[in-house]
C-alpha cells in the first residue's frame, strides 16, 4: 500500500513531466504573476478544506519568503478572515464567500488563484465569475478533466490525475515552482 501510494504520487508528476503544454501554461502562469505583483497588483487564493490549506500555504510562501529574504509580495489566501466567512455563509451562503470579497476587494489586473481537485466547487466558481466581470485574472488549479472552472478560467493547471490526494501532492509541487520563478523575476535572483 505504501509503495504503491508512493509510485501513484511519481507517476502523476511523469506525466505532468511529459505534457508540454502543461509546462508552458505552468510558465506562463508564474509569468503573469510576475507582471501584475511588479505592477502593484495582488494575488488572491481560495479554496476548499484540503485545498484551502494548499491556497493558505502558497499565499505564505509569496506573502513571507520562499528561498531569500527579500520584501513580502502582495499575497493573500481569502478564507483567513473567519468572521467574514462565517457571516458570509450564514447571511448569504457558503456559495458566496469568495464572489463576495472579490467583489469588494478586486479591481482590474489582481489574479484570483481557485484550487479546487474536482474543479466544480461552487464558491470557487461563482469566484471566478464574479473576478471575470471585474477583469481579475483567473487561474484554475484542478484535476484531470478542469471540471467546470475551466470555463472560467484564463489559466488551466490540470494535474492529470482524477485521485484526490494525488492532485493536491501535483498542486503544492506546481505552486513551490510558480512561487520560485515568480520569487526570483521579481528580485532578479537565478
Amino acid at each position: 500500500m505504501i509503495q504503491n501510494a508512493i509510485q501513484a504520487s511519481i507517476d502523476v508528476k511523469s506525466a505532468i513531466l511529459h505534457n508540454a503544454d502543461l509546462l508552458k501554461t505552468i510558465e506562463a502562469t508564474a509569468n503573469v504573476m510576475t507582471e501584475a505583483l511588479t505592477h502593484g497588483h495582488r494575488v488572491l487564493f481560495c479554496g476548499n478544506g484540503g485545498s484551502a490549506a494548499d491556497a493558505q500555504h502558497l499565499s505564505a510562501e509569496l506573502s513571507g519568503r520562499f528561498y531569500f529574504d527579500r520584501p513580502p509580495l502582495n499575497a493573500e489566501a481569502l478564507h483567513c478572515n473567519t468572521s467574514y466567512l462565517t457571516a458570509v455563509a450564514n447571511d448569504y451562503g457558503y456559495d458566496l464567500i469568495y464572489s463576495r470579497m472579490i467583489n469588494g476587494a478586486c479591481s482590474k489586473g489582481d489574479i484570483l488563484i481557485g484550487l479546487s481537485t474536482s474543479g466544480n466547487s461552487q464558491n470557487i466558481l461563482n469566484a471566478f465569475q464574479t473576478a471575470q466581470k471585474l477583469g481579475v485574472i483567473t487561474i484554475a488549479f484542478t484535476g484531470k478533466s478542469g471540471g467546470k472552472m475551466k470555463s472560467f478560467a484564463d489559466y488551466l493547471i490540470n494535474v492529470p490525475s482524477e485521485d484526490t490526494p494525488r492532485i493536491q501532492e501535483a498542486h503544492i509541487l506546481l505552486g513551490h515552482i510558480i512561487c520560485e520563478i515568480v520569487e526570483a523575476q521579481i528580485f532578479h535572483k537565478s
